[in-house]
């Protein structure tokens, strides 16, 4: 199918989003709102160092307090380790402890002020064991062991690990040696990019409530379906005793994805025989969860001929997983196939470690390494334009996969539009034309695959011709879940106000992965197609006899079903609805089946979790005019200009919109945002005086543009995800902006205007 461009400068077409009325007029409810009968207070004593030995834990003094109902600690629950990947983790710290955040006691009390005095009168004495601090000195044989255990904990099978090392995966293709032999020129970097958090604005949450042998949890969670597992895991109950609900969610961005406080919290009501409520502070934030961006060091060598020809790449990177492994297991190979890039390269070798260190553990944060990989990556491609001589718009050109060319893994791609977005970035940019001295425009590519995994969704017309869509599908903001009414309408012949939607509650729903690897309208978007159209067919068979014509002539639109080349001979949608509560139901239910993964050709991929290959690439290329200040260091981005490749665009605003926030996140990843560490692994900036976000007054004028290409075997109607795609590029394009006013780039992540003054000045430490 050709691809057709669609350029957003102004506001897309009107959308109703069906949570919108509640969240604009605040009468919409999140978790920490919930107040119910008698609920106390939770509060977790956290370990507050980063690598120790318990040798005392004494909660008698918090037990005996007054207003206090419930101090648990590891001896309270049972002794189940756990992980996606690697079970290497307990519900709280058993013997060592591995990182600050992590729990040690959980308390439950009349009010918080009482549940925050029982935890300071809990008494902890520890033994310091050695601290790792820093990646690649925990790679070594003399490093201390964050888990000397780790040979004992079960592990995926396709998982390969050694020492601190708790994810090796590596791409191999062509001849790397004879490609670098082969070369004109070998370009050799190395960049540092540091960690940071998703910083959603509504902090995490937890109500839990038993009711006899059953537990409902109200909980802050991209992942309703995910944490159910986990309390049943961890709390050994069986799934039908266990529900999950998720009230209106205050964004994620990945950090709420996975399994996090719901057991402690389960675990406390049950023993307290009352709800318990938990809202973390600001502090907590930062400190406690799973999930926080990884911190990556790269080394990057590239081959190049005198015309621009890639003729080999190499690069090892180091990344922190911090205590525990989480979710971030694939990441190795996720972040091999980043630093790769998509280049046509015929010789290729990457190798990436995960590695344990005494940080908070890593986890998904939007588009997980991809921003880091691609800001050292496209960093370095342009010095190695600048090698050659070439401008780094037109190396990119000549060098970036299309249609039909073979990727770093050996995956060869049907039709994409990458090189599109090149060419409406940088002409979206006014890349070329003059600009004052103390601006320039970077440029970057990126790429993304779209997560297709299993889901589903029942739609059911009642008797007034009202519909129902009934959806495990995660609402996190981006609108994914909003836009199911629209498929099902279009289905059906209804609008989309005709569908009210039940979703984020595990007891009434079909399993779905979650607001998490911008799935949502990919696979729950196919599932609602489906099912809608088993009910289409149900309406279609009740006109065709009340109509007394074929079904194969039925027509359903603008609320009626008609006769083909005879509009006059119509039924409304609600009549039939009506005959059909006489004694039949209208309902349907669907599932989306995965597609299945590309084949390779050419390479091997060691520690492969199945990212090898990429279903549904999709495409980018941001293009960034950058300020520069260089007396202090200051930048500031003047505009962005965002292209993709992310298939046919169901909804125009929500794309928009998904685009302009990802890049804000980008333009804070890239100038402001990243964790410091003391020496004893304690983060120095777990504030939001410290922890530099960017606002709305940091938001420049941000051109989007689509290249609309129908992808089959992917998202309803040839769509692809976004939700994380438009985070990915940013950052390199300010970084290569930033390096045309300085003469070099800046080689560690974020570009802090210290770092950027230390590199003007020739000092890049």
């Amino acid at each position: 199918m050709t691809a057709t461009t669609t350029a957003i400068t102004t506001s897309p077409p009107r959308f109703v989003r069906a949570d919108g009325p509640d969240k604009v007029t605040g009468s919409g409810r999140y978790t920490a709102d919930l107040s119910l009968t008698g609920v106390l207070a939770a509060k977790f004593r956290y370990a507050n160092i980063g690598h120790a030995r318990i040798v005392r834990l004494d909660v008698t003094a918090a037990r005996a307090m007054p207003g206090v109902f419930a101090v648990l600690t590891a001896d309270d629950v049972p002794d189940v380790r756990f992980g996606p990947f690697v079970q290497d983790r307990t519900l709280f710290a058993r013997d060592v402890v591995r990182f600050e955040g992590e729990i040690v006691a959980a308390v439950a009390a009349v009010n918080a002020v009482v549940a925050q005095r029982a935890v300071d009168a809990i008494v902890v004495e520890y033994e310091p064991l050695p601290v790792i601090n820093d990646i690649e000195a925990a790679l070594s044989v003399e490093s201390a062991l964050v888990h000397p255990d780790w040979q004992s904990y079960g592990a995926a099978d396709a998982l390969v690990r050694d020492r601190n090392d708790a994810s090796f995966a590596s791409i191999t293709k062509g001849d790397v040696g004879a490609g670098m032999a082969a070369a004109d020129h070998i370009i050799e970097s190395r960049y540092v990019a540091d960690g940071c958090h998703a910083v959603p604005i509504e902090p995490r949450a937890v109500v839990a409530q038993w009711e006899g042998n059953k537990v409902t949890i109200w909980t802050t969670t991209q992942v309703p379906f995910d944490a159910r597992a986990g309390v049943c895991e961890t709390l050994q109950l069986p799934t039908n005793r266990v529900r999950i609900i998720v009230p209106h969610l205050g964004g994620g961005f990945g950090g709420k994805c996975g399994f996090h406080y719901e057991a402690h919290i389960a675990a406390l009501a049950r023993v307290a025989k009352r709800p318990v409520r938990l809202v973390f502070t600001r502090r907590e934030e930062f400190i406690a969860p799973d999930r926080r961006r990884e911190s990556i060091v790269f080394n990057i060598e590239t081959g190049v001929l005198d015309d621009g020809t890639i003729t080999a790449r190499r690069a090892w990177l180091a990344m922190d997983n911090g205590a525990y492994t989480a979710d971030a297991a694939f990441f190795s190979q996720l972040a091999a196939m980043h630093t790769a890039g998509p280049y046509r390269i015929p010789n290729v070798q990457v190798e990436a470690h995960l590695v344990y260190t005494n940080h908070q553990p890593s986890g998904s944060v939007r588009a997980p390494t991809a921003p880091q990989a691609c800001w050292a990556l496209e960093s370095h491609t342009d010095e190695v334009a600048a090698a050659v001589g070439i401008d780094p718009v037109e190396f990119r050109r000549r060098n970036a996969v299309d249609t039909g060319a073979v990727g770093p893994s050996g995956q060869t791609y049907g039709e994409i539009g990458l090189q599109q977005c090149i060419d409406l970035a940088a002409g979206g940019a006014g890349y070329g034309q003059p600009l004052p001295d103390d601006e320039a425009i970077g440029v970057a590519i990126g790429w993304w695959p779209s997560f297709s995994v299993p889901s589903g969704a029942y739609i059911k017309i009642d008797g007034d011709g009202a519909g129902q869509i009934i959806t495990g599908a995660q609402e996190c903001g981006t609108g994914s879940v909003m836009t199911l009414r629209d498929l099902a309408a279009d289905e059906l012949g209804m609008k989309p106000e005709d569908f009210e939607l039940v979703y984020q509650d595990t007891a009434v729903a079909p399993y779905d992965m979650g607001a998490t690897g911008s799935q949502t309208l990919l696979n729950n978007g196919r599932a609602v197609i489906a099912a809608a159209g088993q009910v289409a067919e149900q309406l279609k068979k009740l006109a065709a006899d009340h109509l007394e014509a074929a079904e194969a002539d039925i027509v359903l639109a603008d609320g009626h079903a008609y006769v083909a080349g005879t509009p006059a001979t119509t039924v409304s949608l609600v009549e039939l609805a009506g005959i059909a509560a006489g004694g039949q139901l209208l309902i349907g239910h669907g599932s989306s089946t995965p597609a299945e993964a590309p084949p390779l050709a050419g390479s091997s991929c060691v520690g492969d979790l199945g990212m090898a290959a990429f279903v549904a690439p999709q495409f980018s290329c941001h293009a960034v005019r950058v300020k520069l200040d260089r007396d202090t260091g200051v930048a500031r981005v003047l505009h962005v200009s965002a292209a993709h490749d992310s298939g046919i665009i169901i909804n125009p605003i929500g794309a928009h919109g998904q685009v302009e926030g990802a890049v804000m996140m980008g333009i804070g990843q890239a100038l402001s945002e990243g964790t410091t560490y003391d020496d004893q692994a304690r983060q120095r900036n777990a504030a939001l005086l410290e922890y530099k976000l960017q606002t709305c007054a940091d938001a420049p004028p941000i051109l989007v543009q689509f290249v609309e290409i129908f992808t089959p075997d992917a998202g309803p109607r040839g769509a692809k995800g976004l939700a994380e795609a438009p985070n990915i590029a940013t950052a390199a394009a300010i970084s290569n902006a930033l390096a045309k006013l300085i003469g070099r780039p800046v080689r560690q992540l974020p570009m802090t205007a210290e770092r950027v003054w230390n590199t003007i000045q020739g000092d890049a430490s």
